[in-house]
């Protein structure tokens, strides 16, 4: 059974959201990050968004207050799942990077603990393979924001015990969330139906068949998405796009997940979106109009 101590490891826009739902729902978090000032400013993150769930009633003070108290930080890997039933794996989007971690943990957890990784794309059989205990492997895919979306992918390895996917699938459930299992191939199934639509976006860009605009009020007026499909792909990260698209090419050779160009072009020229404030749209600091970026106003954006 997975204990009462969970360690997340990335202290990003993941991670920190991860540690958030889990320290909600009871669960001692450690959130660990080599960087001090990422770890100030995860913590920061997290108290205002409980601020939020405060505000909207969801949540009382004393409730908040007993939330921050269960997280804890550390700058180690080794300081940071020493005591951990369940690691999740919450940094950049990275294989060889997440080789390494995944290393990592294996050499400095109990042979109990279950290693999950959020990764959105990249194999789980392979992540598993850095490791002497691939039976504990596994994907835990949270959607952003995770406190709000309700989404768990898990996602079965090659080697996974079945019962270390129930536990995961049962603990979801715990989280407030609905887990889908699926099996571990390029993709799994949000990005692998997900990106190719983005990308088909990105190309009706690339083509001048309409402008920025134009492309996402058909998908958010016509197919009633909550959000048009550039304007998400900025969300996501132009980067993360790429290399989720990348990913599907490598493991599937099939062209139609090749990046468009012009997605490629943008993420070679640091426009990735929100996080950079610029990408098919320009994001000004403190306002909720969005402007299609000058870049695009020819094709009618």
């Amino acid at each position: 059974m997975i204990t009462n101590e969970v360690a997340v490891i990335g202290g990003g826009t993941m991670g920190n959201g991860i540690a958030h739902v889990f320290a909600q729902h009871g669960f001692k978090v450690t959130l660990v990050d080599v960087s001090e000032a990422q770890l100030e400013k995860a913590l920061g993150l997290i108290g205002r968004n409980l601020d939020r769930q405060v505000n909207k009633g969801t949540l009382s003070e004393p409730e908040k207050m007993e939330t921050l108290q269960r997280i804890a930080t550390a700058t180690s890997i080794e300081e940071g799942v020493k005591n951990a039933g369940l690691v999740v794996q919450a940094a950049t989007e990275n294989g060889d990077l997440k080789l390494k971690i995944f290393s990592e943990l294996d050499t400095f957890t109990s042979r109990d603990c279950i290693l999950a990784s959020n990764t959105s794309s990249i194999s789980i059989t392979r992540i598993a393979s850095a490791t002497k205990k691939p039976e504990k492997v596994i994907g835990m895919h949270f959607m952003n924001p995770v406190p709000v979306m309700k989404l768990v992918e898990v996602i079965q390895g090659y080697h996974t015990a079945s019962e270390v996917t129930s536990e995961i699938v049962s603990l979801s459930e715990k989280l407030g969330k609905i887990p889908c299992l699926v099996q571990d191939y390029p993709g799994f199934i949000a990005n692998r139906i997900l990106m190719p639509m983005l990308n088909e976006a990105i190309y009706s860009l690339y083509e001048r068949v309409a402008g920025v605009k134009e492309i996402d009020d058909v998908m958010k007026l016509g197919m009633a998405h909550p959000m048009g499909p550039l304007q998400l792909a900025d969300f996501i990260g132009l980067d993360v796009c790429h290399s989720i698209l990348e990913v599907l090419y490598q493991g599937f050779h099939n062209p139609k997940y090749a990046p468009c160009p012009l997605l490629t072009n943008m993420v070679q020229a640091r426009e990735l979106g929100v996080k950079t404030g610029s990408g098919f749209y320009v994001y000004t600091p403190g306002e909720k109009t969005l402007t299609v970026s000058p870049r695009f106003a020819l094709s009618g954006g």
